[in-house]
């Protein structure tokens, strides 16, 4: 069996959706425990503004103490605009995820910015830090809370212009939780067929119950990296009914179960669940390995 890169994305997709803000101190120590027990790609935080998102207001100094405290380390951040990837870049982060939303209602919630916007801003970025790694996250590839079901037919031209821009990276997230395995298989599919040098990565939101099976419908479907949060702690602000993310401790554990090579500490990922779940006791949960005692 292959080898399976999970991303967690916890200590931005998770916390950002705490209301009570973490201390800087908490947040590190989960940071720590994440890699204590394995885990090499770890999305920290996001730039940016605090108006919109007070729990990411300590972004600058949680990026600069995890780079400094573990420099070889692949640290991500997620940013949405020139302003954020200039916070990220100043902070020693070299990898970040630039969201835009297949829907444009989502993107006019999430990031106030129409499509023609956001793919401008792109631009700047690509020109402003050349040497920056940038992954796409299309949120609402799946689909919208706004606008419904999407399909390949949606998501196919929408990617033109930014592979067009150089992105080699995109991240087809279901930020609702509204995918079902054979629509995954499809746009997979689909993007593959139609952007053979793109790599592909995957988050997908539990909402339904449906984390794991359509995870393991685009690894299935050749996806190597797939994005987890920690308990499955999050969902998104600006997207009514995201209610979690898939764990991962979950994930990791069904897929060492079936064979796929992952070099996680299993019992450090539940003991540091657990830790968290106490740490943040206002966080919506969706795992279930920390569940058991």
């Amino acid at each position: 069996m292959r080898k399976i890169e999970i991303y967690e994305v916890g200590p931005r997709d998770g916390f950002q959706n705490v209301g009570e803000y973490i201390p800087l101190e908490t947040k590190i120590e989960i940071i720590d425990g994440l890699v204590d027990a394995g885990m090499k790609h770890v999305q920290i935080t996001s730039f940016v503004s605090p108006k919109a998102i007070p729990q990411m207001k300590d972004a600058r100094a949680l990026a600069v103490a995890c780079v400094e405290k573990y420099p070889e380390a692949d640290f991500l951040a997620l940013v949405p605009n020139l302003r954020g990837a200039q916070g990220a870049w100043e902070s020693g982060i070299k990898k970040v995820s630039y969201v835009v939303s297949l829907s444009e209602s989502h993107n006019q919630a999430n990031i106030k910015k129409t499509h023609d916007e956001s793919l401008l801003e792109l631009q700047k970025i690509v020109t402003a830090y050349p040497q920056l790694d940038i992954c796409l996250d299309l949120a609402t590839t799946f689909g919208c809370p706004f606008e419904g079901m999407k399909s390949e037919d949606d998501v196919l031209p929408f990617l033109k212009p930014y592979v067009e821009s150089g992105i080699k990276t995109v991240d087809l997230c279901d930020t609702i939780g509204i995918a079902n395995p054979a629509q995954v298989r499809r746009i997979i599919q689909a993007v593959k067929g139609e952007y053979p040098s793109l790599e592909l990565m995957i988050h997908i939101h539990d909402t339904r119950n449906m984390g794991m099976v359509n995870s393991l419908a685009a690894i299935e479907q050749g996806v190597n990296n797939v994005q987890s949060t920690l308990g499955g702690l999050g969902g998104c602000p600006y997207a009514p009914g995201a209610s979690g993310n898939l764990a991962t401790e979950d994930l990791a554990f069904m897929l060492m179960e079936m064979g796929y090579e992952l070099n996680i500490n299993i019992k450090k990922m539940v003991t540091l669940s657990k830790y968290q779940a106490e740490k943040i006791p206002d966080g919506q949960f969706s795992g279930h390995l920390y569940k058991i005692k």
